[in-house]
């Protein structure tokens, strides 16, 4: 599996190879989770982001869960840390603080 790619902006660690490998996930299906995810909440690490999109059937839903880390100053390029698959719908944790006044900025 061969997923470093020169000037990519996405670095892989060995352990999020491993667990791609044990749930059958794919770099292109994590890279759609990266670009759309349904839900964004703070990672269990510190500085990490979590991201979550719903695949499955509405009999058998699961869930796809995507852990990464911004590097550097620019926080273009990004570390996955960790990919896994979820059974079912997972419980809503805390969300990412939004400022206020972006927020009713958001809502107007």
């Amino acid at each position: 599996m061969k997923l470093e790619k020169p000037g990519s902006e996405l670095s892989w660690t060995w352990h999020a190879k491993e667990k791609m490998k044990f749930y059958r996930l794919s770099e292109a299906r994590l890279r759609r989770v990266l670009r759309r995810p349904e839900r964004v909440e703070k990672g269990v690490a510190p500085g990490t982001t979590a991201l979550m999109q719903r695949t499955g059937t509405k009999k058998h839903i699961t869930e796809i869960w995507l852990m990464y880390q911004s590097l550097g100053e620019e926080k273009q390029k990004k570390r996955i840390i960790t990919a896994w698959r979820y059974p079912g719908i997972s419980p809503v944790r805390e969300e990412i603080p939004i400022p206020e006044d972006i927020r009713r900025e958001i809502l107007k």
